[in-house]
């Protein structure tokens, strides 16, 4: 079914569309407006509903022209029904001047209809509608809980937003213990199962009531805990969807549990973000989430962030990225006293230091082209990092030397 909106200040033409539209069933109205958008409101409407034809009402004629080219510049392609109470041959002309080659009056009838709906599945055929998507959306995979990946998550969305024409969001797609609603302070009672719940009707009216915003970020957190909400698949789809017309940064904060959402929401994404710390069981998880996203076809969008990394390590970031298969990307220090000042008051870290340097790179990092790289099958330090259950050593005989 195609998707189709109606733009017309007479109410009473629309409402015979839509009972028109209804009866013949092959086009949804998701949409009635009842005056000529223009602007910055006419591509968010465009953007809102991705809509495939417009039934426009030429009621007025100079507003509707204006109308059809801002459509035209927004939407390239896009089907256009005009819509009126009558049949003028010189409004027609002008029409066709312009582009439009679909036109119905009153009173509309089945014939007519189902004429036009196969010009426009022929003319979509043809040439699909090109609705703006960004491709920009990133995931945040932590290895294991507590490896700081919401922190890294927020602190990379709020540096993203401040770049130019870059409106970011952050979603919380951890249902279980999501921490943007503590990290930020959000007082915000809707949240992600709302925006689930009413995905399918997602508009430009009910979105702002959703999200948070935050200069130019938005943030729509988890909720509280609520263990019997299950998020359906073709609910993050449409959700998923909706956030790429309506943003260009869209970045989701993940559980590390493997949801089959979550699978759902990496599949869509031009990188995953797998947060690890310099840690044994990090690593262990981190190596068998990086391998299982592979069986997925997904290894090469995974880019390896390593948190709280400390100058005088046990493990080096070369020995890490031995480990893993896989380099590390970015490392982040481990600044418990400036993430500490930035929970208590709710907000990013301070830019200045050098966590949050690291955090703006990473968000420059976001609009530049990844270099994909593999190193070298090496056994050495692997075969002293035997990850078997119940048998961590990072001694070569596998024995601990004498305390």
């Amino acid at each position: 079914m195609l998707r189709g909106i109606a733009i017309s200040p007479d109410q009473e033409l629309s409402d015979q569309l839509e009972d028109l539209l209804t009866e013949v069933g092959h086009i949804g109205l998701v949409r009635k407006i009842e005056k000529y958008p223009a602007g910055i409101e006419l591509s968010r409407f465009l953007r809102a509903h991705a809509p495939q034809v417009i039934f426009l009402s030429i009621e007025n004629l100079a507003k509707a022209v204006d109308t059809i080219s801002g459509i035209e510049a927004t939407v390239p392609g896009m089907q256009i029904v005009a819509i009126s109470r009558s049949c003028d041959p010189q409004t027609l002309l002008e029409l066709m001047r312009i582009g439009v080659r679909e036109f119905m009056s009153m009173p509309f009838s089945r014939q007519d209809l189902y004429e036009t709906l196969g010009r426009i599945n022929e003319n979509l055929e043809k040439k699909p509608v090109a609705n703006f998507a960004t491709d920009m959306m990133f995931s945040f995979l932590p290895s294991k809980a507590g490896v700081g990946a919401s922190t890294i998550a927020l602190n990379a969305s709020v540096s993203a937003s401040q770049l130019p024409e870059a409106k970011t969001i952050l979603v919380d797609f951890d249902l279980n213990s999501g921490m943007q609603r503590f990290m930020l302070k959000l007082d915000n009672e809707y949240c992600l199962t709302d925006a689930a719940e009413n995905s399918f009707r997602m508009d430009d009216n009910l979105w702002p009531q959703l999200v948070t915003t935050i200069g130019n970020l938005d943030v729509l957190h988890s909720g509280k805990l609520n263990p019997n909400f299950r998020i359906e698949a073709s609910q993050v789809r449409h959700l998923i969807d909706y956030m790429r017309r309506m943003y260009k940064v869209v970045c989701v904060d993940l559980s590390g549990n493997m949801e089959k959402y979550s699978l759902e929401i990496m599949q869509e994404s031009k990188r995953v973000y797998l947060v690890c710390t310099p840690e044994i069981t990090s690593l262990h998880l981190a190596r068998e989430k990086y391998n299982y996203l592979k069986t997925l076809d997904l290894g090469d969008r995974v880019t390896v962030l390593l948190n709280r990394a400390q100058k005088r390590a046990v493990i080096s970031p070369a020995q890490i990225e031995e480990l893993l298969g896989i380099p590390v990307a970015m490392t982040f220090p481990n600044d418990y006293q400036g993430v500490h000042r930035a929970l208590t008051i709710g907000r990013n870290v301070e830019p200045s230091t050098e966590l949050g340097k690291q955090f703006s790179k990473l968000a420059q990092s976001m609009f530049e082209k990844k270099v994909v790289s593999t190193p070298e099958s090496k056994k050495r330090f692997v075969e002293y990092f035997n990850l078997l259950p119940g048998r961590y050593s990072l001694f070569p005989d596998g024995k601990k030397p004498a305390v």
